[in-house]
């Protein structure tokens, strides 16, 4: 079985149950799960509306960082699912799993893989303020 056990980007709800079952395995004795959710303010303004959008090969360069992380010391399984469209204040945007031997390694493989899925996965944020205005996140 491969150590990347899923990775999507989607239009749906995300369910925690989903990628934690996963990353279960008899080998692994720690399991690091993150979850991010829209919060109801950024950089202090208050956030009314959010929208995520993705590049087409966004699902492709998931699964890159994904197989980058799986390789690392005592990683046992990986899965990484994001988010798009509309999205509500409290919705889960992405949640990511990694499953180690210990829990050391898994929360470094974690961190490692949700900083790398922010910094090269093709997913931007537009967010509508309660003033009206917008701005793009993430976007070139």
């Amino acid at each position: 079985m491969s150590s990347v056990r899923l990775v999507d980007v989607r239009d749906t709800a995300l369910s925690l149950d989903e990628v934690f079952e996963a990353v279960r395995d008899p080998a692994a004795g720690g399991v690091a799960l993150f979850v991010g959710t829209v919060r109801d303010h950024d950089d202090g303004r208050d956030v009314a509306a959010l929208q995520y959008s993705a590049h087409p090969s966004a699902v492709q360069q998931l699964r890159e960082v994904a197989e980058r992380v799986a390789h690392g010391e005592d990683v046992v399984a990986v899965a990484a699912v994001h988010r798009v469209g509309d999205l509500a204040i409290g919705d889960l945007a992405v949640v990511v799993a990694v499953s180690a031997a210990h829990r050391a390694e898994a929360f470094a493989a974690g961190r490692r893989l949700i900083d790398e899925l922010k910094a090269e996965v093709p997913v931007w944020k537009h967010q509508t303020f309660g003033a009206g205005d917008a701005t793009w996140v993430g976007a070139c």
